[in-house]
Order: C-alpha cells, then sequence, then structure tokens
C-alpha cells in the first residue's frame, strides 16, 4: 500500500509516473488505444496520446481544479488535462483571466503553458467511452486522488467542474473520515461549500460543449467561480 503520508513536488511527481503505466481499467485502457489509433480526421497527422493522463500545474498550488476524464481527441491526444478540445478551450482563457495561467490558450504538451497556484486533475484518469467512466472504474482511480490531494500541502480551494467530479471529492472526504455522510453537500452551480479538512469546496457545471453552447454556462458564470477561488484560497 502507498503511503499517504507523503507531500511536495516530489511525492506528485512520482505520482504522475505511476499513473502514466497504469492498467487498473481495462475497458478504458483498450478505449483510449483504440481512440489513439482511429483518430478524429482533423487530427489525422496527430501521434496521439492514447495512455493514461497526468495531472498537470503548480506542485505548490492553493487551488485543485478536478474534472472528470480527458476527452477522446483532447487530453487522449495531446497527454495534459483539457488540452486540445472545446472544455479546454473554454477553461485555459478563463483561467487566464482570473490569473491561474500564463497564457490562454492550450494546444499541446509543449506550448509553453504554465499554472499558477492552480493544479488540474480528474477523478478518471484514462478516456472513457461516451465520457462516462463506470463507478468501479471511478472506484480504481480513487486511490490515485487520495494520494494527489495529500501531497498538495499548501492546498485549500477544490474547484469541481461537474457533478461527478464533486461526487468523487465528496467520496475522497468520506474514505479520509473528514465526512461521515453527504449530509448537504449537494451538487449545484457556484455552490460553496465551507472548509472540510482544512479545504472549501466549489461547484461549477462542467465546461464541456453541450453546457458552453447551449449558454448552460457562460464565461461570466465561470470566471466568477474561479474568481471566488482565488478569494478562499487566500483565507
Amino acid at each position: 500500500m502507498v503511503s499517504l503520508t507523503k507531500t511536495g513536488p516530489e511525492a506528485l511527481a512520482e505520482l504522475n509516473s505511476r499513473i502514466l503505466i497504469c492498467e487498473r481499467c481495462p475497458r478504458l485502457r483498450m478505449h483510449s488505444e483504440e481512440m489513439a489509433l482511429r483518430k478524429r480526421r482533423a487530427y489525422q497527422d496527430h501521434e496521439y496520446w492514447g495512455r493514461p493522463v497526468p495531472s498537470f500545474g503548480d506542485p505548490l498550488a492553493r487551488v485543485l481544479i478536478l474534472g472528470l476524464a480527458p476527452g477522446a481527441h483532447g487530453s487522449n491526444r495531446t497527454g495534459r488535462p483539457f488540452t486540445g478540445d472545446g472544455s479546454g478551450n473554454f477553461l485555459y482563457p478563463i483561467l487566464y483571466e482570473a490569473g491561474f495561467a500564463s497564457q490562454p490558450h492550450s494546444v499541446s504538451r509543449t506550448d509553453g503553458m504554465q499554472l499558477l497556484d492552480a493544479w488540474i486533475s480528474a477523478v478518471v484518469r484514462c478516456a472513457p467511452p461516451d465520457n462516462k467512466p463506470l463507478p468501479a472504474e471511478i472506484a480504481n482511480c480513487s486511490s490515485y486522488l487520495d494520494e494527489e490531494i495529500v501531497a498538495l500541502e499548501r492546498l485549500r480551494v477544490v474547484v469541481c467542474l461537474g457533478k461527478i467530479a464533486f461526487d468523487g471529492y465528496v467520496a475522497h472526504l468520506i474514505r479520509r473520515g473528514h465526512l461521515s455522510r453527504r449530509r448537504d453537500l449537494q451538487f449545484a452551480h457556484g455552490a460553496e461549500f465551507e472548509p472540510v479538512s482544512k479545504r472549501f469546496l466549489i461547484a461549477t457545471y462542467h465546461p464541456s460543449l453541450q453546457n458552453t453552447n447551449t449558454g448552460k454556462l457562460t464565461s461570466a458564470m465561470f470566471l466568477k467561480i474561479f474568481q471566488r477561488a482565488r478569494e478562499l484560497a487566500s483565507f
């Protein structure tokens, strides 16, 4: 069993190295590899990542941004969270405006993007079919999330992108003994919860095209979430 007492940049780097070679979910590994071979027409000349996607950001971050899983032709292609797809095209300009990113556009692992006081992760590290991981697959990844949160030694705020990420973080709190049951922790966009285990929790709609193209999630709504995260991180 991996120790849950390791903290800091070295612990996060070591965790990412294990995530890269993870084979816990055969269905997800098969799908990620299949998408890397099939490719989308627009990316026929791209070499897909096709592996579990490691987390990305500032290892001394006070804000954790927790998503669902890599997109088949986004992170599964580029190898970096929210890079190369519509969700990332919506997220990173907001992070830049809120002061969490060094540039507004994220297109590849080599584009020079740096996160400032933020760390991006997901409850599932491989691209799932139809963006719908099975409960067992979320459970298989849960120990990685537990380690990661412990290793982020300055963490003050967790921003959950969508209900599955929100449920994944609440499950973490229960596993770690910080919460006995869900109580009043119910997902809603903009919902904010007082510190549990010394960390604030903010919920937001996921920046999927389904939400952003329909106006369910606007840039103004999303920016407000990250401006609030910065305020809470300073408390």
